[in-house]
């Protein structure tokens, strides 16, 4: 199996919406992100009568004898909330027994950075490894899994050494379930199921609030599977028998494809959002954009016309946004001809005759 290949495309399905052109907070469609493999607290879920998930499920095929060994990991982002503050007074330390006093701004100048108030997000992965096939059927395993909550305060100093800001980063807890189960389907052929799901409490007063729930959910979540004496079927391009048993898979809200080199049927990915098997990033791609379409040309086109001001404002988002600016700004023209008018593959004419 290529690990390189499958990370790419694993990265880029779990950050994908991450951020979207214009690429700066005051972009109405960033403050309205997460919106792809949200999984939903299952209070609140209920509350909303289904409308916003609170789990997803994985189905797929393996063929094998029972010796065969599974590795599972589901992988999400966890919200945090960051707060950028004014300090009522300029300090040179934190205080060790008391919060700062400090009011909430939308966005802070220290110096010759920009600091904004906005959200970030932390990889969170589950990894439940060696699960061998004859020890899973018809014995469904179920691993519970959690995130403690945290809060961290940094101060944003002058250049004198003092403090006229804060910035406070704050996640709330996770708890949630891993289910697995296997059974026998045909000779040598058995069905897995993968379910991840969110329990983590919210308190009554917070059931019809999305912000609330927002943060104590999984985005991005997406489940990836790998076997050992095996091999995985393609649900999209089944064998001509497996047709029916390819169809009775009931995947919510992922779509399982092959992913690797081509050929290989090792490694599986439940994505969020609709791939084909064997999805590649693009040779001429500088790096991510944060499309699912990855229009390279046009969004790396788009950053570059951006005024002094936009650009400021889009390296005060986080470390991912200034890196992207970064990387565009430093593009050599042989690199941007790359990205246009690629030919991916060309096949003779048909005989119009």
């Amino acid at each position: 199996m290529n690990l390189t290949l499958v990370e790419q495309i694993v990265n880029a399905v779990l950050y994908e919406g991450y951020m979207l052109y214009p690429y700066r907070p005051s972009s109405v469609k960033n403050r309205q992100r997460w919106t792809f493999g949200g999984i939903y607290p299952q209070a609140y879920s209920l509350a909303q009568g289904g409308a916003e998930a609170s789990s997803i499920q994985t189905e797929c095929l393996v063929v094998s004898d029972q010796h065969a060994v599974l590795d599972i990991k589901v992988r999400f982002l966890h919200l945090l909330a960051r707060e950028v503050g004014m300090l009522d007074a300029p300090m040179r330390e934190l205080p060790t027994d008391v919060d700062p006093a400090f009011h909430t701004v939308a966005a802070l100048q220290v110096g010759e950075k920009l600091f904004q108030t906005w959200q970030e997000a932390v990889e969170r992965e589950i990894g439940i490894l060696d699960v061998h096939l004859s020890e899973l059927i018809g014995q469904p395993r179920r691993q519970p899994f959690g995130f403690p909550a945290w809060r961290e305060l940094e101060l944003l100093r002058e250049s004198d050494g003092m403090a006229a800001g804060v910035i406070a980063r704050e996640q709330q807890p996770l708890e949630g379930l891993v289910e697995l189960a296997a059974e026998a389907v045909g000779e040598r052929l058995y069905k897995i199921t993968v379910r991840v799901l969110n329990l983590t409490p919210l308190a009554e007063a917070s059931l019809r609030n999305r912000d609330v729930a927002l943060m104590r959910s999984f985005a991005s979540t997406h489940t990836i599977l790998g076997v050992r004496q095996g091999e995985f079927i393609s649900l999209l391009d089944p064998p001509e028998h497996l047709i029916e048993a390819a169809a009775s898979c009931n995947n919510v809200g992922v779509w399982p494809v092959l992913v690797g080199q081509d050929g290989e049927r090792n490694t599986l990915l439940a994505s969020p959002i609709i791939l084909y098997d064997y999805p590649q990033i693009a040779p001429e791609s500088p790096g991510d954009l944060f499309d699912g379409t990855e229009i390279d040309e046009i969004l790396t086109l788009r950053i570059m016309t951006m005024t002094e001001e936009e650009k400021r404002e889009m390296g005060a988002v986080d470390a991912r946004a200034r890196a992207m600016l970064d990387r565009t700004e430093a593009l050599t023209r042989e690199q941007l001809m790359q990205l246009h008018g690629t030919m991916r593959s060309m096949r003779p004419l048909e005989d119009s005759q």
